[in-house]
């Protein structure tokens, strides 16, 4: 061995404290992270396309502290909201055929 081995052994070099991925992800879902952008394509100084990106990772509870839980009233990604969806659209349908059937009985009669 060489004076510059012995001296690693001797001396370790600091470093990060290990982490491994769940202790990462645990960290990052139990407090939240966000990441913004905005993309912008202009020609001839005419804004032609703006996206704009949000991105929130965090786990589900601490979503709903922050006031985030569209996904539970959106029917393609809730099951419960479809179904929802489904009998706001029944009960919509049924008082307009009844509103009609009574107009159809009310002409009828005359």
């Amino acid at each position: 061995m060489t004076d510059l081995d012995l001296g690693r052994e001797a001396y370790p070099i600091p470093g990060p404290p290990n982490s491994n991925l769940a202790d990462i992800l645990e960290r990052v879902l139990d407090k939240g992270i966000v990441i913004a952008g905005d993309i912008k394509i202009d020609l001839l100084d005419i804004e032609l396309l703006t996206i704009r990106l949000r991105l929130f990772v965090a786990s589900v509870d601490t979503a709903k502290k922050a006031g985030i839980d569209w996904w539970e009233t959106d029917p393609a990604l809730s099951s419960r909201a479809a179904r929802n969806s489904l009998q706001e659209e029944n009960r919509e349908l049924r008082e307009r055929l009844e509103a009609l059937e009574s107009k159809t009985e009310e002409t009828s009669d005359h």
